[in-house]
């Protein structure tokens, strides 16, 4: 017990005897610390805010210039940091590296994750489709819903939300069905080689005629485009506007279809001829008895 008073009292002593050489001039440090922290933290901020609005007058997209205000509000937040524990004594130097492999190590771990953020800010910088298109890509077909720094989030045509990396879209083929304000409804009816291909076509026309949905220019096509085993071909080419494709598609589909029958014209289906042939029995061999 006395030996614990002992260093106890060795310690307040030590402790006193520092206050009075430098207690001043840590006090004096401690200040100017605070006010380093504060003051820079309050610039850090500012600065953070009117890169936003730069980038916001750029036409950057809000949600990246979002992110790259918060990222170099970080950096300047432990720059601000380090340079007021530099004032208090704190040797920097040291903490900097730790700082540094920390960082590596984090980085290495979450590889994926940085891999969607870089090709997040590629989709956001080069807009290869945005949100309300109805696109295919990384294995998803749907409308898109929202397009973040890490991911995609798409809705498909069975009301499905689907969750896509944004490294998964970037890295194939993005196909945007509503990037042109035109697409073409591509057709074949097949008719039998026994039918009048004059008044197919000539039916076909008069389908693609009644219907005002179908633009004339570009003009619609309708023509013969392989002779295969069990029909002949009729490709139809129609360019409508892309909101009307799928209700054009199905209208000509069952339209067509009607009307090549009324017109006596038949759609085939694929046929084979299998002949029987008879083959007489001869009566097996006697073997002789032995």
């Amino acid at each position: 017990m006395p030996e614990e008073t002992s260093t106890l009292q060795s310690f307040i002593d030590s402790t006193i005897v520092w206050l009075q050489t430098n207690g001043r001039e840590f006090a004096l440090n401690l200040v100017l610390a605070l006010i380093i922290f504060f003051i820079g933290k309050w610039l850090a901020k500012k600065l953070s805010n009117l890169l936003l609005g730069a980038l916001d007058r750029g036409k950057v997209d809000h949600t990246l210039g979002l992110f790259i205000s918060r990222i170099g509000y970080v950096l300047m937040l432990v720059v601000v940091i380090l340079a007021a524990l530099d004032k208090l004594g704190v040797k920097t130097t040291s903490l900097v590296a730790i700082i540094g492999a920390a960082g590596l190590a984090i980085g290495l771990a979450m590889q994926g994750s940085l891999s969607n953020f870089a090709a997040g800010v590629m989709i956001i910088i080069f807009r290869p489709f945005k949100v309300g298109n109805f696109i295919e890509a990384g294995g998803t077909k749907g409308i898109v819903e929202e397009i973040s720094i890490f991911h995609t989030i798409m809705r498909t045509p069975d009301n499905l939300a689907v969750i896509v990396p944004n490294s998964q879209i970037n890295s194939g083929v993005i196909t945007n069905f509503s990037a042109k304000d035109k697409r073409r409804v591509d057709i074949t009816f097949g008719v039998s080689y026994g039918d009048d291909l004059k008044v197919a076509k000539e039916t076909i026309w008069k389908v693609l005629n009644s219907d005002e949905r179908i633009l004339k220019d570009p003009a619609p096509i309708v023509g013969v485009m392989t002779l295969n085993e069990s029909s002949v071909d009729i490709v139809c080419w129609a360019w409508v506007n892309a909101p009307d494709f799928l209700q054009v598609k199905f209208f000509l589909n069952e339209t067509v279809k009607t009307e090549l029958e009324a017109a006596g014209c038949s759609i085939p289906f694929p046929q084979r001829d299998v002949h029987l042939f008879t083959v007489d029995k001869q009566p097996a061999a006697k073997t002789p008895a032995a």
